[in-house]
């Protein structure tokens, strides 16, 4: 199989994966405090990822040149998980996955201020075109909105600042090195927030939550090994199947069928993000925005 296939399947797995985890996340978030169950997810993931990787890897691999920059990175992670999940607290996983999808057009918009890059007509149309379907899919002042519909907003904007932080550390440290990182520093700043309505799960909620952190740190270093394999303009697209799985486990589990406005703005926002994913490998520039933020 050609290395480039085998990206691409590894994608695919990824976000199988993530969403199957993120099936969890939204059972999870019905029975515990939000902040208990991201605080769970990072522990057991940072915990998978370092006996993973220490075991191919030499520890002093994992020592970074630029703590400061992997801080950021993880509190931006931290916050976009928990804005996430608690979105899914209220949303269908369809809609959680529609609206996550924006990420590529954040980071288009935020790339002129935050990267200096120039941004031509077309990928501002796209942008432009991406929110309209945004706002088809919250609808609001309609019976079909809700008000986390802005935090999964919320989410996806502080997935894509998160997404620029891992451009930037891209040209300082290794990607294992950044994985790992990223979540020692959102397990250390979820910590003392998570104190204060903490509560120890029970039964097979256990059972849920190492799960929820074995995918993490599963799915991450698949899509990490995806990259290595194929270019990220070629896997872009392929990041958009997210949104079969998330339909198809919401109406497994938990009965959800998504609505045609749903349907329309996913459509819209998918089809925005392939767009200016083709214009970038025209212009030959980096597509790493196409990095889920879970």
């Amino acid at each position: 199989m050609a290395p480039q296939v085998r990206g691409i399947a590894l994608t695919i797995a990824s976000l199988l994966i993530f969403a199957v985890s993120d099936t969890g996340v939204k059972h999870l978030v019905q029975q515990l405090p939000v902040l208990t169950v991201v605080l769970f997810r990072y522990l057991f993931a940072l915990a998978f990822a370092c006996i993973f990787l220490l075991r191919i890897e030499p520890p002093y691999r994992l020592v970074s040149r630029h703590l400061p920059l992997h801080a950021l990175r993880g509190v931006l992670l931290l916050v976009s998980s928990a804005l996430n999940f608690a979105a899914m607290k209220h949303l269908q996983l369809a809609q959680t996955a529609a609206i996550s999808f924006t990420i590529p057009l954040w980071v288009c918009a935020l790339s002129v201020p935050l990267l200096g890059e120039t941004v031509g007509i077309r990928r501002w149309a796209a942008v432009l075109v991406g929110f309209l379907g945004v706002l088809i899919i919250m609808r609001p002042g309609t019976s079909g909105f809700h008000p986390a519909m802005f935090l999964s907003l919320a989410a996806a904007f502080c997935g894509s600042c998160y997404n620029i932080a891992t451009r930037k550390a891209g040209g300082v440290d290794r990607t294992e090195t950044s994985l790992v990182l990223a979540s020692f520093f959102g397990l250390f700043a979820a910590a003392p927030l998570a104190a204060p309505s903490f509560v120890l799960p029970e039964g097979w909620a256990w059972v849920l939550i190492v799960f929820i952190g074995l995918g993490s740190a599963i799915g991450h270093l698949l899509l990490t090994e995806a990259h290595r394999l194929a270019p990220a303009s070629t896997i872009a697209p392929y990041i958009y199947t997210q949104i079969v799985w998330m339909v198809l486990l919401g109406y497994l589990v938990f009965g959800d069928v998504p609505g045609p406005w749903t349907l329309l703005g996913g459509t819209i926002v998918i089809a925005s993000g392939i767009y200016m994913f083709l214009r970038e490998r025209q212009l030959g520039k980096p597509s790493i925005a196409a990095m889920p933020e879970d």
